[in-house]
């Protein structure tokens, strides 16, 4: 047991290492990010909500074809791939690189790693129950996809993926904040005064 855990000890520091290596030349710029994501200053997620309305406004206004979107989008990502580790050290400073930041650096590093790792879990346990469940894996992805589908129906697609977005970039500050945790514990206090309010009148 011990050596597996040390096996996979060495392969996720392996791991980490070979991303910190890749994303070295968007250092500054994942900070930076990280820093408003996790909104360090009380106006970043003002800030997260102005950006991400902003652009969804141009899509909304220019409403670009499918392949338009696409292209544009690929192009922003190419410039911006040949752009930032050009520009980044120029605008931040790579001399003012401390080993607090590395350390940063390595822990977002470290989750990126652990959270991709997550997902492919995820997927081999659905392909798993495939396997062994095929009766219930398709029930539930019909009953998923169902609903997924009536939602994306019900909601124009743009407003649906606005509201995602948001989401998905407010998670973070949200999570570190506490307010998740804070509602969660909520939820669960209030399930639980149910469940023992059920037990007194069975009893």
């Amino acid at each position: 047991m011990a050596d597996l855990d040390n096996k996979s000890t060495n392969l996720l520091a392996g791991e980490t290492a070979n991303l910190e290596e890749q994303l070295q030349g968007w250092g500054e710029v994942i900070l930076v990010a990280d820093r408003v994501l996790r909104w360090e200053k009380t106006w970043f997620p003002a800030a997260v909500i102005g950006t991400v309305s902003f652009v969804f406004l141009m899509v909304y206004y220019l409403d670009p074809s499918v392949l338009s979107g696409v292209s544009c989008f690929i192009m922003f990502l190419c410039l911006a791939d040949y752009l930032v580790p050009t520009l980044a050290p120029r605008i931040f400073g790579s001399n003012k690189w401390t080993t607090e930041q590395q350390q940063r650096f390595h822990e977002i590093c470290s989750n990126l790693v652990k959270s991709r790792r997550r997902v492919v879990g995820w997927w081999k346990r659905l392909f798993a129950l495939k396997e062994e469940k095929p009766k219930v894996y398709i029930i539930t992805m019909i009953s998923s996809l169902a609903v997924v589908a009536w939602i994306g129906q019900q909601v124009h697609n743009l407003l649906l993926t606005y509201f995602i977005v948001s989401f998905l970039l407010l998670l973070p500050g949200l999570n570190n904040q506490g307010i998740i945790s804070k509602y969660i514990g909520m939820g669960k206090r209030e399930i639980n005064k149910l469940l023992k309010q059920k037990e007194k009148k069975n009893e």
